[in-house]
């Protein structure tokens, strides 16, 4: 399985999942990374769920649930977004949820793996990832696979009356 690490798999969402997401959109400590400014009703949620199982091409978007290989938990979710086939790229996010989950490469290991996806697989030409300058743990997360920031979007996100900077990073696939 392309989706498979040592400690972590990455599968599509389930309806089973409705309690897991609606728990991190309504999460208003996320919120700043998510860019979400309205909690989600469950009702949304399940709609959303309804409709995961359209491919990457028709929603433009891919959201992938992070599990443990030994529980089967789901203790995050990782997104491609923003895809575009005519030019081969798209954006990538992260979450791992709960501080209990940081911190011991979980995050590394998915991010492996769906890059290695996404160039592989979907045969991408680039990711690209717009993180805040205060999050420094994304940031070096992203850097630590070769990501490389281009640019500094000055003022970008307003967050509790306060404008903040945004980096871009992106990574070239090496095959292309």
């Amino acid at each position: 399985m392309t989706l498979k690490g040592k400690n972590i798999y990455l599968r599509a969402l389930e309806p089973e999942d409705l309690e897991f997401i609606y728990a991190i959109e309504n999460d208003e400590s996320v919120w700043e990374v998510s860019h979400t400014q309205t909690p989600y009703s469950r009702y949304l949620i399940r709609q959303y769920l309804e409709n995961a199982h359209q491919d990457i091409y028709e929603a433009k978007q891919l959201r992938l649930a992070i599990c443990l290989n030994n529980s089967h938990n789901v203790i995050g979710l990782i997104d491609l977004f923003d895809f575009d086939p005519q030019h081969n790229r798209a954006g990538i996010g992260i979450l791992i949820h709960q501080f209990q989950n940081r911190g011991n490469g979980i995050g590394s290991e998915a991010l492996h793996l769906l890059i290695e996806y996404s160039f592989s697989s979907l045969q991408l030409h680039q990711l690209y990832a717009n993180i805040s300058t205060d999050n420094q743990i994304s940031l070096q997360l992203f850097t630590k696979f070769g990501f490389q920031e281009i640019g500094t979007k000055k003022q970008w996100n307003k967050i509790n009356n306060v404008y903040k900077d945004e980096i871009l990073l992106q990574l070239i696939n090496p095959k292309h």
